[in-house]
């Protein structure tokens, strides 16, 4: 049997991460690196090689893919594709003890995979049944288990290292994975690769005018997924907070 595109990624990954490991030679000084990405050399390592991958392969597929699929295809394909992980979904809202969203995961898979043609067409969404999506990185946040280091993993991109950990279960979740016709399943993974490298086209324009792209990208990541493991609601920052009371109060007391 040939291995699949999902084995061979597998192993690329692997052995680009040990050769990283290996050979990282970017020097960041020790004292400019920050509490949350304490590997930022090996990091940085890692970011150059999925950079120089991406402009070579999945960036000019994606524009191209942008270029000649109609706008409507796209959604299409962005709905059946999010419609896929639905079910998983379901799963981690259940285990973070939200049981009405976890209901409303499947009901939506349901209505999605029947009247919506396989998910092409979001009719749960125009019916009033708003995604919940949850991932098995937030599931491990909501039971306690830390962020941990930032990470950038070959190939697939920023993470932490919790979600690190977590991404083989997201990836074995979906689907698409236990599809037995491997020749339809790899040619639907690189649609799937395709359009989420389309659908980044909004982080490339926040880059470019970046003077440290590197830094721009962990801290967006890193912020954007806080939101999403609090549901939008994350904890303030309580050195922020009181530097922002500490000025209220200097301010109110000059004024008197």
């Amino acid at each position: 049997m040939p291995v699949s595109l999902v084995s061979r990624i597998t192993h690329v990954s692997a052995a680009v991460l040990l050769a990283s490991v290996l050979g990282a030679c970017a020097s960041v000084p020790e004292e400019q690196r920050v509490d949350s990405d304490p590997w930022e050399p090996l990091n940085r390592t890692i970011y150059g090689f999925n950079t120089g991958i991406d402009t070579v392969t999945l960036k000019p597929l994606a524009k191209g893919y942008e270029a000649i699929v109609p706008r409507p295809a796209r959604t299409g394909v962005r709905n059946f594709m999010n419609n896929l992980l639905t079910p998983a979904s379901g799963v981690n809202n259940f285990l973070q003890g939200k049981p009405a969203y976890g209901f409303a995961e499947f009901a939506r898979f349901a209505v999605n995979s029947t009247v919506g043609i396989g998910g092409v067409l979001d009719v749960a969404t125009a019916s009033g049944l708003e995604a919940r999506p949850e991932d098995f990185g937030q599931t491990a946040a909501v039971w306690g288990v830390p962020a941990g280091p930032y990470v950038m993993l070959p190939l697939l991109g920023p993470r932490t290292l919790r979600d690190a950990v977590m991404t083989p279960l997201d990836m074995l979740s979906n689907p698409l994975y236990h599809y037995e016709v491997t020749s339809v399943r790899d040619k639907l993974v690189v649609l799937r690769l395709i359009d989420l490298r389309y659908r980044l086209f909004a982080i490339d324009k926040l880059l470019e005018g970046s003077k440290d792209r590197y830094i721009t990208l962990r801290e967006s990541y890193l912020q954007n997924r806080e939101y999403e493991v609090y549901d939008g609601y994350p904890p303030e920052d309580d050195a922020f907070l009181d530097e922002f009371l500490e000025d209220e109060y200097s301010e109110g007391v000059g004024d008197n």
